[in-house]
């Protein structure tokens, strides 16, 4: 069966444990978009077989404003994000999950490597509680050392984007940061100022992930500390793909209705 541009596919080599989408075709290599996990990749035409389009996400995360009795005399203010992504499709499934969530989000399609010269300006217009700065990323064993920031695609330019949006807001309780995407160097962004990021274990994420944090965050009352390890295990990976420091939630809760 010929594989064309736009087929859904997976590698053969890699047990077709990962989905993606044909983006373009050039001598016989496939050029390859994770269609839920943040990855880029190519492959050998013949080292690919043709799938059906992944279902949507039924997402699990709901807002508590929602599930909250409709007679409370109490209300509810979630913290507001910014979502700056460098990838367009992955940017408009995490607009989706924060409507459903019932949470405030705008959202920024920019290149990773123009991220830190915008991000200031927009936090300064938006005025968020949370900001993700994520996109694409990758290790590259074949370079050598991992904790060379070199030897990754985008680590450096996230990085760059947490300490600009540090220089507008030092607080990690005033701003919570959360970055990085696919095997993205972890340590180097939480000694940036990132609140959370990717990926201790510098394996792939799901498109979702950070929103997950994010939805999560807002969600939670100012005057609660968040459950570190329940927050992660609500990821793909869990502490594998995404880590970070202890915290409160940023919504405000106010009375009476």
């Amino acid at each position: 069966m010929e594989i064309e541009k736009g087929d859904f596919v997976t590698r053969k080599s890699y047990n077709n444990d990962t989905v993606f989408k044909v983006i373009n075709i050039k001598d016989g290599i496939c050029y390859l978009k994770g269609v839920e996990v943040r990855l880029y990749a190519d492959s050998n035409i013949n080292d690919l077989i043709k799938c059906e389009k992944p279902q949507e996400e039924e997402f699990k995360e709901e807002s508590r404003a929602i599930k909250e009795d409709k007679k409370s005399d109490f209300f509810y203010l979630p913290g507001k994000i910014l979502h700056i992504d460098g990838d367009n499709e992955y940017l408009d499934k995490c607009l989706k999950y924060y409507k459903y969530a019932g949470v405030y989000a705008i959202g920024k399609k920019i290149k990773e490597e123009d991220m830190y010269e915008q991000i200031g300006m927009l936090l300064k217009e938006y005025k968020p509680d949370i900001v993700i700065i994520t996109g694409h990323d990758a290790y590259y064993k074949k370079k050598g050392n991992v904790n060379n920031n070199d030897n990754y695609k985008n680590t450096k330019n996230f990085i760059k984007a947490v300490k600009a949006a540090r220089n507008v807001e030092k607080s990690h309780d005033k701003l919570v940061i959360i970055a990085g995407a696919c095997q993205s160097n972890y340590e180097e962004l939480i000694k940036a100022g990132a609140n959370y990021a990717s990926s201790p274990k510098r394996v792939n994420i799901h498109a979702l992930d950070p929103a997950i944090i994010a939805v999560t965050v807002a969600l939670t009352e100012r005057n609660k500390e968040i459950d570190l390890k329940s927050l992660l295990d609500k990821t793909k990976y869990g502490k594998d793909g995404m880590g970070g420091i202890i915290g409160n939630g940023l919504m405000y809760v106010g009375y009476p209705r």
